[in-house]
């Protein structure tokens, strides 16, 4: 009996090995895996050279929610605005300052705040306020529809 199933797992392990070889074809490279397979290999767009977004040229009106970031104009002296909370009337942010200074008014803010790993600036906006940031963008709070709320961003003046 014992000498039985030896036999038997040998003839196993034996038809395995044949039906892996087999599975490769002509040239040794394995089979396509089927349509809709998990394994096919992920397309990866390239970055793009300028910034994009509604708000990239300087003036839109955007609805966002906690996560988005909106990318401004480099002029603005602000990298990617990162929406942190949406609550009652006012939403927070935070983005990195690409400028030599920062100035805000309008809006509650100061510099200090670490974000996408160097120097940046957390904002407090209330709805219906405009604040000026470095005296060149205007970003006021529309208005906070729940967990969303819509952001006016043009230039200031």
């Amino acid at each position: 009996m014992r000498r039985m199933s030896c036999a038997a797992v040998a003839v196993a392990v034996v038809l395995a090995c044949a039906s892996a070889c087999a599975a490769k074809s002509a040239g040794g490279s394995p089979s396509p895996p089927p349509a809709g397979s998990a394994s096919a290999p992920a397309r990866v767009e390239a970055p793009s050279a300028a910034p994009s977004g509604p708000c990239a040229g300087g003036a839109c009106q955007i609805e966002v929610g906690v996560g988005d970031v909106v990318v401004v104009p480099e002029r603005y002296g602000l990298g990617p605005i990162e929406i942190t909370a949406i609550s009652g009337t006012t939403v927070e942010m935070v983005a990195p300052v690409t400028g030599s200074g920062f100035g805000v008014s309008g809006c509650s803010g100061g510099g200090g705040v670490s974000s996408q790993g160097g120097g940046g600036v957390r904002l407090r906006c209330q709805v219906h306020t405009a604040g000026t940031v470095n005296d060149v963008m205007s970003l006021e709070v529309v208005e906070v529809r729940g967990t969303t709320a819509v952001l006016r961003i043009k230039p200031a003046g």
